[in-house]
């Protein structure tokens, strides 16, 4: 996978958080360094709920619920890279 796909994958991961956590936080704002889940307090189960939902969606995947973990949604990054895990 080449660098321009993984920026934008990551781009629209980001978007996806904007577009569930509210405008508070633009996309332009989340960093791949950007902490999710805990540090984000929009970011509840009933958000990660949406969140995965739009994500599954957006990419055409499904998301095996073993892998709803803290190491997944540790960072937008980290949430990114798993994304690009599952399309690539």
């Amino acid at each position: 996978m080449t660098i321009d796909t993984t920026e934008a994958i990551l781009d629209r991961v980001a978007e996806a958080i904007t577009e569930v956590i509210g405008t508070d936080h633009s996309a332009g704002t989340l960093s791949a360094g950007t902490l999710l889940f805990g540090s984000l307090p929009e970011l509840d189960s009933l958000a990660l709920v949406e969140l995965i939902t739009v994500l599954e969606d957006r990419f055409g995947f499904e998301m095996d619920e073993d892998d709803i973990n803290a190491e997944v949604f540790e960072s937008v990054g980290s949430l990114a890279e798993y994304v690009r895990a599952q399309v690539g």
